[in-house]
């Protein structure tokens, strides 16, 4: 078995893998990572949502080997043991999470989308949420916890 080397949440990990494992089971089953869910297991669904060198994509679509060298972060990587990152604090306050299984996904598509585009219109926070299966809150509220992210932001760069 090849071994690959991933940095996964700011830590380097090197891994013996099958060439036909999918990232998404490294990531569940040899690492831990629990925040990756696995649900439809053809990418629809978005639950197994991380960020490859800073693009969110399915790691269910994708094998662990293609990722060689590659910078991973799932939720568990974004803030501080203890803390939480400011979009994970609006999806708290905004009740965005509901049952919780997409929230890991859904968290790290908005990072992207924030780090692409820093004042996202509505129109394109609905795009980046798109790929994202809630069965839960009917989207208003993620989209609102988006929108208090960005309002927060442009808050802290107000010079006081």
């Amino acid at each position: 078995m090849p071994q690959i080397t991933l940095h996964v949440n700011g830590v380097e990990r090197a891994i013996h893998v099958d060439p036909r494992e999918l990232l998404l089971d490294v990531l569940r089953g040899a690492l831990g990572l629990t925040s990756v869910h696995s649900a439809c297991d053809q990418g629809p669904c978005g639950a197994c949502t991380v960020l490859v060198d800073g693009a969110a994509i399915r790691s269910c679509l994708m094998f662990a080997v293609q990722v060689d060298g590659s910078q991973v972060m799932t939720v568990e990587g974004l803030a501080a043991p203890g803390t939480l990152h400011p979009v994970q604090v609006a999806f708290s306050e905004c009740h965005a999470l509901q049952c919780g299984f997409c929230t890991p996904a859904m968290v790290l598509s908005v990072v992207e989308l924030l780090e692409r585009e820093p004042d996202p219109s509505r129109d394109a926070i609905e795009e980046a949420l798109a790929g994202q299966l809630c069965r839960c809150t009917g989207y208003e509220p993620i989209i609102e916890a988006v929108e208090l992210a960005v309002r927060r932001r442009h808050d802290e760069q107000v010079p006081a």
